[in-house]
């Protein structure tokens, strides 16, 4: 059992990163594919944010339920299962015959998402050893890099054989899920008793509840942000007539920097803590974002890489200081970060392109930069009252 604590399992890490990166990658295809729909489809920005509002939707109603049901049953349903269905219907999104049954597509692959990422993060921690916000960093960059590596995949797929051809991209996720079937190993449950969803929540939540609702608001105003930039980021420059493999490209250096940025935040946390990494990236998230916005020509590619390097540098750490603050409902915790956050700040997306109709995109994304240096404030005050809770 020691040996266990001490040292991280590095094939079960792999595998655990592995379903997030083959998740994350077929999900990824949406963003940098909506001037093409919203050109087949005659779409309005709004509409083009509902298309990513209601994937966000269902991460925001699947998720916590399942983490309920990860944490009470030794089960590999959600953790295979998940990506086999975002696998094979966002490849089907290429042949979308109109704008619903697009959306119908899209949010079926964000229920599969949805369904693997509180299991499999919930997972982290008993095959970590003792650097458990690095392993977290690890999983959290499985995801990030997909963001990064999937868009500049799709946007050379469909450039060079068209979006009638998706569905023959679904071939590479099912040969990885075949390997993972042999790989991946049943979860650990935790002893909680057999409650309800709602009185779980209560059980687990119940003493460190208004830390716990503190990161969710942070998470949120994070994911939000983030969310909306790179929704209307391809949209923007699609307009200023950069190629879709341009826009992929920006897309994946967002996301890269993010990845970055996650593995470094993930050290530093283990090194530092969480505060001081979550105060230093907000604070410099909101000029990375302004500078995005108005730099001239090929400066946009430098500028997207920094602002998604400070943007999501706590994505990772928000799912395990969660954990951390809940550490017998971990499932749930993650759920809550990776889903109800996440899904609540992507509802707000089509918000942001109602506005955009309205005044262009890039004043709106300019407020929106403001948001991340105002959460510092929240930022204080949640570790001020997570101080209090352990205290007791």
């Amino acid at each position: 059992m020691t040996s266990k604590k001490q040292h991280a399992n590095i094939k079960i890490i792999f595998a655990l990163t592995l379903i997030h990166f083959i998740g994350d990658f077929y999900n990824s295809f949406v963003i940098p594919l909506l001037p093409l729909f919203v050109a087949k489809f005659s779409l309005t920005l709004a509409q083009a944010g509902l298309i990513t509002g209601l994937s966000r939707f269902w991460a925001f109603m699947v998720q916590p339920p399942v983490g309920y049901l990860a944490d009470r049953y030794r089960t590999r349903i959600f953790a295979l299962g998940g990506p086999l269905l975002v696998t094979v219907f966002i490849s089907l999104a290429g042949i979308a015959s109109n704008f619903w049954i697009l959306i119908l597509f899209v949010c079926l692959g964000s229920i599969g998402s949805s369904m693997f990422h509180p299991t499999t993060a919930g997972m982290v921690e008993p095959h970590s050893g003792r650097n458990f916000g690095f392993a977290m960093a690890i999983f959290g960059t499985g995801g990030t890099l997909a963001f990064a590596v999937g868009p500049l995949f799709i946007s050379w797929f469909v450039a060079t054989y068209g979006l009638h051809s998706m569905p023959f991209t679904m071939i590479i996720g099912l040969a990885v899920l075949m390997y993972l079937y042999h790989t991946v190993p049943v979860p650990e449950i935790h002893n909680i008793n057999q409650h309800s969803l709602f009185q779980s929540i209560k059980e687990v939540f119940g003493p460190v509840w208004l830390p716990v609702l503190l990161i969710w608001l942070v998470m949120t105003l994070r994911a939000y942000v983030s969310q909306s930039f790179l929704t209307y980021l391809p949209l923007l420059y699609s307009q200023k007539g950069l190629s879709l493999l341009s826009i992929g490209t920006l897309v994946s250096l967002f996301t890269v920097g993010g990845a970055l940025s996650g593995l470094l935040a993930g050290h530093l946390s283990d090194k530092v803590g969480f505060k001081p990494v979550f105060v230093s990236a907000h604070l410099l998230t909101t000029p990375s974002m302004f500078l995005l916005l108005y730099l001239p020509g090929n400066w946009v590619y430098p500028g997207v890489f920094l602002t998604g390097f400070f943007v999501l540098a706590t994505l990772p750490l928000g799912v395990a200081l969660a954990q951390k603050m809940a550490p017998r409902g971990k499932s749930m915790a993650s759920s809550l970060m990776m889903g109800l956050a996440y899904g609540a700040g992507g509802l707000l997306t089509p918000l942001t392109g109602k506005l955009a109709d309205t005044f262009s995109i890039r004043p709106v994304l300019s407020i929106l930069a403001v948001i991340p240096i105002l959460s510092i404030t929240l930022i204080y005050y949640l570790f001020k009252q997570y101080s209090v809770s352990v205290s007791r």
